[in-house]
């Protein structure tokens, strides 16, 4: 079986959403010839692959030697897997893993199922388990997004004409105005999935004050379980997160993820009327900005955007302030610039924002390079402490051709 006679394919990656993402122009090069492309992935992945182009339909599985909160692995829990691949019956499986993943536990339950062939990279003896067992030396940095684009071509696919091999997701994407005012606006994210790859708190905190000094908006945003940290960093008060927007109705923006009626802008930011935007949307004074009535400000989006609608906003930001976490590839996804607070316990030649204008912040050389480390284990967290507000506030400045006018 070729790629050329390609029916279902499966196309695994069973990790995070930035993995996932880094996934799509693999699996655009799939779908260029298969008749169907089914995306197993993760429940940390899911949002994500529903965006991606060329996928026909997501299957989730909780991956226990891949999750970061795994499951136990049960009789039980790979018979409900191999119920779920006879269902789809691929023709093909292709597994996309991390340099320092194994392919070879998911090939042995396709193999169960009954899936004809399979590829993955791998450099191990995989015995029976691989029909296309593509080998990479993997002391050689690789771009993510490119090793498995390698990896697919092994197998006998590759990307259609006039498709460069960017990140992409699926549009239109969802109206996010009433969220964040026009476009033009700075994103600022400071979650992490992991602490040894979190900036300093005090330091999202500073640069929001920095870029609002220096004429910018500021979006934050964050996922439900950063509510209380994105409030801290846009400067809002955490018990009063829910009066901040009021105006907001289950229909809007999709109806998962209530929304700010645009209608009612001018009462909850300081008193303008939607009318009076002009470029802008009214927001709390800052201390030292200045000015009067309409002047910089920040919008606090912790927990109020699904991951399409975060695609949105990102998609409407001249610039996103993230760390090595997913929004910073969704950020390129959606071609936005990235400035990346990249703390190097993984290489940044592999996970750094792919395919867009990026300015890395970090030590790309301490002591924690290439451990992996989910904790920071140098004390202080040298790598990203040592980055001040002043440095992203210059980066955000060189990334932005032309600058927002704040009045």
């Amino acid at each position: 079986m070729t790629a050329a006679t390609a029916g279902t394919v499966l196309v695994a990656r069973l990790d995070n959403a930035g993995d996932v993402l880094l996934a799509g122009p693999a699996i655009r090069a799939v779908a260029h010839a298969a008749r169907e492309v089914v995306l197993m992935v993760g429940p940390h992945g899911r949002a994500a692959g529903e965006l991606l182009p060329g996928v026909s339909r997501v299957v989730e599985w909780r991956t226990p030697w891949i999750d970061p909160e795994p499951s136990p692995m049960t009789g039980a829990h790979a018979l409900r897997l191999l119920r779920i691949l006879r269902r789809t019956a691929p023709e093909q499986a292709l597994i996309l893993t991390s340099f320092h993943q194994s392919p070879l536990p998911l090939a042995l339950l396709l193999r169960l199922a009954g899936t004809p062939r399979i590829a993955a990279i791998c450099g191990d003896h995989a015995g029976s388990l691989l029909d296309v067992r593509h080998v990479v030396d993997e002391t050689v940095d690789v771009p993510e997004a490119e090793r498995m684009l390698a990896l697919v071509r092994a197998a006998g696919f590759d990307l259609p004409p006039g498709d460069g091999g960017a990140l992409a997701v699926r549009r239109p994407l969802p109206e996010t105005g009433p969220l964040t005012g026009p476009p033009g606006y700075v994103v600022v994210h400071p979650g992490v999935s992991a602490q040894a790859r979190a900036w300093p708190v005090e330091s999202w905190t500073g640069a929001v004050r920095d870029l609002v000094r220096a004429g910018r908006r500021v979006v934050v945003t964050g996922g439900r379980g950063e509510r209380a940290l994105t409030a801290r960093v846009a400067g809002t008060d955490a018990h009063d997160l829910g009066e901040r927007n009021a105006g907001k109705y289950a229909h809007d923006l999709g109806g998962t993820h209530a929304g700010t009626d645009a209608r009612d802008l001018g009462r909850t930011h300081a008193g303008t009327d939607a009318h009076d935007l002009d470029g802008r949307v009214a927001g709390p004074q800052v201390p030292g900005t200045g000015g009067r009535g309409a002047g910089p400000h920040v919008i606090d989006l912790g927990g109020k955007t699904s991951f399409a609608q975060l695609a949105a906003v990102l998609a409407g930001a001249c610039a996103v302030v993230v760390a090595n976490t997913g929004p910073a590839h969704l950020a390129a996804a959606v071609g936005t610039p990235v400035v990346s607070l990249f703390a190097p316990v993984v290489p940044a030649v592999r996970w750094a924002p792919y395919g867009v204008s990026t300015v890395l912040l970090g030590d790309q050389r301490a002591a924690c390079r290439g451990s992996r480390a989910r904790e920071c284990p140098v004390p202080d967290h040298p790598c990203l402490s040592s980055v001040n507000s002043e440095r992203v506030v210059e980066a955000v400045d060189r990334l932005t051709s032309v600058r927002e006018v704040v009045r």
